[in-house]
């Protein structure tokens, strides 16, 4: 017969194989909306917490709501007119180039990681910019000129 040592390794194991398999079906729901490749990110972004590069891949993927999207971190200061200026700063020739303001700023992502939950509720953008509004205007300005 087993003896405990050997239950203990076997619970412990089943609870990993669990929370594993937990946190794999979590990612899934994320996974309805339309996110960029990683890979072509920058290596800031790459090293980056997962929940920032979600935050830029659902960005960059969706310029026509994030362009929608305010932010209230201060970032108007700096040219940000929306969200999305936190990601992108441009585009040469087709190619992206990319901001790294949201690399480092809690308040651009939380905003981000907002917008996609609610769009997976079935949110509009109108919905969601008034949700950013009431919940992140206290603090600071919009960047929505």
């Amino acid at each position: 017969m087993p003896n405990k040592r050997f239950w203990f390794f076997l619970t412990l194991t089943l609870v990993f194989i669990s929370t594993l398999t937990a946190g794999c079906g979590a990612a899934t729901d994320d996974h309805k909306l339309k996110m960029a490749p990683l890979d072509s990110m920058p290596q800031e972004v790459k090293t980056s917490p997962v929940t920032v590069q979600q935050a830029y891949q659902f960005a960059v993927a969706n310029p026509d709501v994030m362009k929608q999207i305010p932010c209230y971190c201060g970032c108007g200061k700096v040219g940000h007119t929306s969200n999305y200026s936190c990601y992108v700063a441009g585009e040469q020739n087709g190619k992206i180039e990319y901001d790294l303001h949201a690399v480092g700023c809690s308040i651009c992502v939380d905003i981000t990681q907002d917008t996609m939950r609610l769009l997976n509720e079935g949110k509009s953008p109108g919905e969601i910019k008034n949700y950013v509004d009431s919940t992140y205007s206290k603090y600071g300005p919009s960047n929505i000129p």
